[in-house]
Protein backbone atom coordinates (compact mmCIF):
# COMPACT_ATOMS: atom_id res chain seq x y z
CA UNK A 1 0.00 0.00 0.00
CA UNK A 2 1.20 3.35 -0.69
CA UNK A 3 2.10 5.95 1.81
CA UNK A 4 0.40 8.71 2.25
CA UNK A 5 2.08 12.24 2.11
CA UNK A 6 1.55 12.50 6.22
CA UNK A 7 3.52 9.25 6.62
CA UNK A 8 6.10 10.10 4.15
CA UNK A 9 6.63 13.33 6.50
CA UNK A 10 6.92 12.00 9.31
CA UNK A 11 9.22 8.74 8.17
CA UNK A 12 11.69 11.48 6.74
CA UNK A 13 11.65 13.82 9.31
CA UNK A 14 12.62 10.94 12.03
CA UNK A 15 15.27 10.29 9.52
CA UNK A 16 16.91 13.22 9.51
CA UNK A 17 16.83 13.67 13.36
CA UNK A 18 18.83 10.96 13.74
CA UNK A 19 21.52 12.10 11.40
CA UNK A 20 24.37 13.35 13.48
CA UNK A 21 25.50 16.89 13.59
CA UNK A 22 28.79 15.57 11.94
CA UNK A 23 27.11 14.17 9.13
CA UNK A 24 24.68 17.41 8.32
CA UNK A 25 27.97 19.23 8.35
CA UNK A 26 29.86 17.65 5.81
CA UNK A 27 27.22 16.81 3.54
CA UNK A 28 26.06 20.49 3.95
CA UNK A 29 29.88 21.10 3.00
CA UNK A 30 29.76 19.19 -0.24
CA UNK A 31 26.30 20.16 -1.59
CA UNK A 32 27.47 24.21 -1.11
CA UNK A 33 30.76 22.49 -3.56
CA UNK A 34 28.16 21.17 -6.12
CA UNK A 35 26.41 24.68 -5.95
CA UNK A 36 28.98 26.78 -6.82
CA UNK A 37 30.10 24.86 -10.18
CA UNK A 38 25.92 25.30 -10.94
CA UNK A 39 25.36 28.73 -10.29
CA UNK A 40 27.18 31.72 -11.72
CA UNK A 41 28.60 35.20 -10.95
CA UNK A 42 25.98 37.68 -11.34
CA UNK A 43 22.56 35.48 -11.56
CA UNK A 44 19.86 35.94 -8.95
CA UNK A 45 19.00 33.07 -6.36
CA UNK A 46 16.33 32.91 -4.25
CA UNK A 47 17.56 30.23 -1.94
CA UNK A 48 16.29 29.12 1.97
CA UNK A 49 18.28 29.16 5.58
CA UNK A 50 18.15 25.70 6.56
CA UNK A 51 16.27 25.09 10.02
CA UNK A 52 16.41 22.05 12.36
CA UNK A 53 17.31 18.95 10.72
CA UNK A 54 17.44 20.42 6.59
CA UNK A 55 19.95 19.93 3.96
CA UNK A 56 22.29 22.82 3.60
CA UNK A 57 23.70 25.96 5.60
CA UNK A 58 24.43 29.61 5.86
CA UNK A 59 27.70 29.02 4.95
CA UNK A 60 26.14 27.65 1.59
CA UNK A 61 24.65 30.94 1.07
CA UNK A 62 27.45 32.74 2.01
CA UNK A 63 29.52 31.24 -0.68
CA UNK A 64 27.00 32.16 -3.57
CA UNK A 65 27.57 35.63 -2.28
CA UNK A 66 31.09 35.99 -2.40
CA UNK A 67 30.64 34.81 -6.21
CA UNK A 68 28.69 37.69 -6.76
CA UNK A 69 25.40 36.14 -6.88
CA UNK A 70 22.86 37.93 -5.48
CA UNK A 71 20.76 36.05 -3.23
CA UNK A 72 17.35 36.65 -1.88
CA UNK A 73 15.41 34.65 0.98
CA UNK A 74 12.61 33.89 1.70
CA UNK A 75 9.53 35.75 3.95
CA UNK A 76 6.61 34.10 4.86
CA UNK A 77 3.97 35.18 6.17
CA UNK A 78 -0.50 34.53 6.31
CA UNK A 79 -3.12 36.62 5.28
CA UNK A 80 -5.68 38.00 7.51
CA UNK A 81 -7.76 34.36 7.06
CA UNK A 82 -4.74 32.66 8.11
CA UNK A 83 -4.27 31.43 4.37
CA UNK A 84 -0.16 31.51 3.23
CA UNK A 85 0.82 34.30 0.99
CA UNK A 86 3.20 33.51 -1.54
CA UNK A 87 6.71 34.52 -0.34
CA UNK A 88 8.33 37.74 -0.36
CA UNK A 89 11.83 38.02 -0.67
CA UNK A 90 14.67 40.09 1.35
CA UNK A 91 17.92 40.82 -0.26
CA UNK A 92 20.78 38.52 1.69
CA UNK A 93 23.43 40.40 3.63
CA UNK A 94 25.65 38.11 5.90
CA UNK A 95 24.95 39.05 9.38
CA UNK A 96 21.91 40.73 9.00
CA UNK A 97 19.41 37.96 9.50
CA UNK A 98 16.63 38.46 12.23
CA UNK A 99 14.06 36.21 13.79
CA UNK A 100 10.89 35.49 11.73
CA UNK A 101 8.10 33.24 12.43
CA UNK A 102 7.68 29.78 12.46
CA UNK A 103 11.37 29.37 13.88
CA UNK A 104 12.67 30.87 10.80
CA UNK A 105 14.77 33.64 9.65
CA UNK A 106 14.80 36.21 7.26
CA UNK A 107 16.32 39.08 5.70
CA UNK A 108 16.02 42.33 7.43
CA UNK A 109 13.45 44.92 5.59
CA UNK A 110 12.81 46.31 3.06
CA UNK A 111 11.32 43.00 1.48
CA UNK A 112 10.69 42.81 -2.44
CA UNK A 113 7.15 41.52 -3.81
CA UNK A 114 6.88 37.40 -4.38
CA UNK A 115 6.72 38.13 -8.34
CA UNK A 116 10.28 38.88 -7.87
CA UNK A 117 11.06 35.28 -7.96
CA UNK A 118 10.21 35.55 -11.71
CA UNK A 119 13.97 37.15 -12.13
CA UNK A 120 15.48 34.02 -10.71
CA UNK A 121 17.87 32.04 -12.65
CA UNK A 122 17.72 29.23 -9.53
CA UNK A 123 15.26 29.01 -6.64
CA UNK A 124 16.62 26.57 -4.03
CA UNK A 125 13.44 24.45 -2.85
CA UNK A 126 13.26 22.77 0.63
CA UNK A 127 12.22 18.92 0.61
CA UNK A 128 11.72 16.11 2.57
CA UNK A 129 11.81 14.14 -0.89
CA UNK A 130 11.45 14.77 -4.54
CA UNK A 131 11.08 11.71 -7.34
CA UNK A 132 12.64 11.53 -10.39
CA UNK A 133 9.53 13.11 -12.61
CA UNK A 134 9.97 16.04 -10.19
CA UNK A 135 7.27 15.90 -7.64
CA UNK A 136 8.18 17.29 -4.32
CA UNK A 137 7.25 16.49 -0.58
CA UNK A 138 6.93 19.78 1.51
CA UNK A 139 6.21 20.34 4.66
CA UNK A 140 2.34 21.01 3.59
CA UNK A 141 2.31 24.74 4.51
CA UNK A 142 1.73 25.58 1.34
CA UNK A 143 3.93 28.66 0.61
CA UNK A 144 6.11 27.66 -1.92
CA UNK A 145 3.56 25.93 -4.04
CA UNK A 146 1.88 29.54 -4.11
CA UNK A 147 5.40 31.45 -4.79
CA UNK A 148 6.72 28.88 -7.61
CA UNK A 149 4.03 29.58 -9.53
CA UNK A 150 5.58 32.58 -10.48
CA UNK A 151 8.67 31.69 -11.44
CA UNK A 152 10.34 32.37 -14.52
CA UNK A 153 9.78 29.67 -17.26
CA UNK A 154 13.82 28.94 -17.67
CA UNK A 155 14.53 29.00 -14.28
CA UNK A 156 15.88 25.84 -12.66
CA UNK A 157 13.72 24.97 -9.58
CA UNK A 158 16.58 22.77 -7.37
CA UNK A 159 14.96 20.48 -4.37
CA UNK A 160 17.97 20.69 -1.94
CA UNK A 161 18.09 16.54 -0.27
CA UNK A 162 20.05 14.26 1.07
CA UNK A 163 20.76 11.05 -0.97
CA UNK A 164 17.69 8.53 -0.30
CA UNK A 165 15.44 11.37 -0.46
CA UNK A 166 15.54 11.37 -4.75
CA UNK A 167 13.53 8.59 -4.64
CA UNK A 168 11.33 6.87 -7.65
CA UNK A 169 8.29 7.90 -7.22
CA UNK A 170 6.11 10.75 -4.89
CA UNK A 171 2.42 11.17 -4.39
CA UNK A 172 1.35 13.84 -6.39
CA UNK A 173 -1.55 16.03 -6.79
CA UNK A 174 -2.86 18.79 -9.67
CA UNK A 175 -1.55 22.17 -7.82
CA UNK A 176 2.18 20.44 -7.67
CA UNK A 177 4.82 22.24 -9.40
CA UNK A 178 7.40 20.32 -10.63
CA UNK A 179 11.40 20.52 -10.08
CA UNK A 180 13.88 20.87 -12.75
CA UNK A 181 16.63 19.28 -10.82
CA UNK A 182 17.69 17.94 -7.16
CA UNK A 183 20.38 18.76 -5.33
CA UNK A 184 22.14 16.11 -3.11
CA UNK A 185 25.65 15.12 -1.28
CA UNK A 186 26.83 12.41 -3.27
CA UNK A 187 25.23 12.56 -6.98
CA UNK A 188 25.40 16.46 -7.16
CA UNK A 189 22.63 18.26 -9.30
CA UNK A 190 20.37 15.85 -11.09
CA UNK A 191 18.18 16.81 -13.68
CA UNK A 192 14.90 15.85 -13.05
CA UNK A 193 12.06 14.97 -15.85
CA UNK A 194 10.38 18.53 -16.03
CA UNK A 195 6.71 18.62 -16.53
CA UNK A 196 6.29 22.21 -17.42
CA UNK A 197 7.99 21.40 -20.87
CA UNK A 198 6.54 19.06 -23.60
CA UNK A 199 7.86 15.88 -24.30
CA UNK A 200 9.47 15.42 -27.91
Amino acid sequence: MQSTKAQLRAEILAARRSVTSRTRDAEAEVLASHLERFVNPGQIVCAYVPVGSEPGSLELIDALVRRDVVVLLPVARHDTTDTPLPLRWGRYRPGELVDAPFGLREPQQPWLPAHVVADAAVVLVPALAVDRQGVRLGRGAGFFDRTLLLAGPGASLVAVVRDDELVDRLPSEPHDVPMTHALTPRQGVVELHDRRRPQQ
